[in-house]
């Protein structure tokens, strides 16, 4: 077993300890990790690990779940899905694939066995391969053949000092996949906008459930349509489940009934009771736009604790500029509404000030049935970028958010026209570089 630097654990210090919850309760040990290749030489993505519950029914857990990684055990957060972990083409087991692998030496030294892969810590949450511990191989053996011998001499080198991937025949999806590692969700749309449905299809049954759910966001109506009904039942679930609850309400309500309810039951359900509640209002209507998870906090909460919560990396930035309190349950539908505060105020107030005396009085919140004109003449009075919205009973029940109006506001195809605009300012530009380069026009 190889020592983990500083900054870098080995898979094989972790494989078989226990993973607990928020609660503190043993989900099950970790079985193995998932990586996934990246383009232009980065090194590989670790997507998640895979996790084998006392049932030995192997589950998969997204990295953006692990809270922590200790000699002693795995810490995660969130809802653990319990379906069966389906490797895909573009993802590679770290125990199951690597380890005891034949492979070459990038400096030229020959073959050697793969005795153990470490990866780390790049920022919250986002973990990739760093190193890799080697045993000696005669070169005499075939590349890629497995083999058991006895232990020689272990060496640790950085992960892109092995040809790890060189035997392999790149598929064009597979490339495809790892550009999109690094592309923001509206690029992701415009490749996946500009393909056939077949290839389409493909794609998107090897993306991440949370980069397909965010890309899904911004692709037409249509497709949106075309694109979830093509995956089977369980993944459709899932990537409704990773979709902002207002977006992926509109989406079921484009879907015929039989097949939208079957989703919803597929669903998690606290995910899947959120969406039912906003497709309870007409789509015009405050309660129609509104996100049901705004930030929420009660009265005797203080200024740190109200800027902790919207440090939170998943939170929009539409979302994150303003708090709202209000009396106890602290999940919406609240308690009685009491107001909101502005993240400018925050920032300008001492860590132990009490939120409640910095409530903007001036601030009435939306009702739920405010049509699209009221809630469009509210957003330019007030110059907001996130308003609340309440029920009968003045119970907070979500947020409208300026994209929200703005997407009922354009015209209903306007994410085609401006994916396809994309697509050919993308075209120009190549032709220009193209031209540039053929008549050897060069810039200093």
């Amino acid at each position: 077993m190889a020592t983990s630097t500083a900054n870098s654990v080995f898979v094989s210090r972790i494989r078989g300890l226990p993973v607990l919850d928020a609660a503190a309760d043993q989900v099950g040990r970790v079985r193995d990790v998932v990586v996934q290749r990246r383009a232009e030489g980065r090194a590989p993505r670790v997507k998640g690990l895979v996790v084998e519950l006392f049932a030995r029914r192997r589950i998969f857990i997204p990295m953006e779940r692990v809270r922590s990684v200790d000699p002693s055990q795995v810490v995660i957060s969130g809802v653990v899905n319990t379906r069966r972990f389906e490797r895909r083409d573009t993802e590679t087991l770290v125990i199951d694939d690597l380890f005891d692998l034949v492979v070459l030496r990038a400096d030229h030294h020959g073959s050697a066995v793969i005795f153990d892969v470490a990866m780390r810590l790049v920022r919250s949450r986002e973990w990739e391969l760093s190193e890799i511990a080697l045993r000696d191989q005669p070169s005499t053996r075939p590349f890629g053949v497995q083999r058991f011998g006895r232990p020689g001499h272990v060496v640790i080198v950085d992960w892109h000092e092995v040809a790890l991937f060189a035997d392999a025949q790149v598929r064009s999806t597979d490339q495809l996949i790892a550009q999109m590692e690094d592309m923001k969700p509206a690029d992701i749309a415009r490749e996946l906008h500009d393909m056939s449905p077949e290839r389409r299809a493909e794609v998107a049954s090897a993306l991440d459930d949370s980069k397909l759910a965010d890309a899904l966001e911004e692709l037409p109506d249509d497709e949106q349509v075309q694109l979830i009904s093509e995956l089977d039942t369980e993944r459709a679930a899932d990537i409704l489940e990773e979709m902002d609850p207002d977006d992926a309400a509109d989406l079921i309500a484009e879907l015929s009934p039989d097949m939208a309810e079957v989703l919803l039951d597929r669903m998690e359900p606290d995910e899947a009771k959120d969406v039912r509640r906003l497709l309870n209002y007409a789509e015009f209507t405050a309660g129609g736009m509104m996100t049901p998870e705004p930030v929420i906090l009660a009265p005797d909460a203080t200024v740190a604790d109200a800027l902790a919560m919207v440090r939170d990396a998943e939170l929009t930035p539409a979302l994150a500029c303003m708090v709202y309190v209000c009396r106890p349950p602290m999940e919406t539908p609240t308690g009685r509404y009491v107001g909101g505060v502005h993240i400018q105020r925050l920032l300008r107030e001492p860590p132990s000030t009490l939120i409640s005396g910095l409530i903007d009085s001036e601030l009435e919140p939306l009702q739920d049935t405010a049509n699209l004109h009221a809630v469009s003449r509210y957003f330019a009075t007030y110059n907001l970028v996130n308003a609340p919205v309440v029920d009968g009973q003045h119970r907070l029940i979500g947020a409208v958010t300026v994209d929200d109006v703005l997407d009922h506001v354009l015209p209903p195809d306007w994410r085609g026209t401006q994916l396809d605009a994309l697509s050919s300012q993308a075209e120009s530009g190549q032709s220009e570089a193209r031209s540039a380069v053929a008549g050897g026009v060069r810039r200093g």
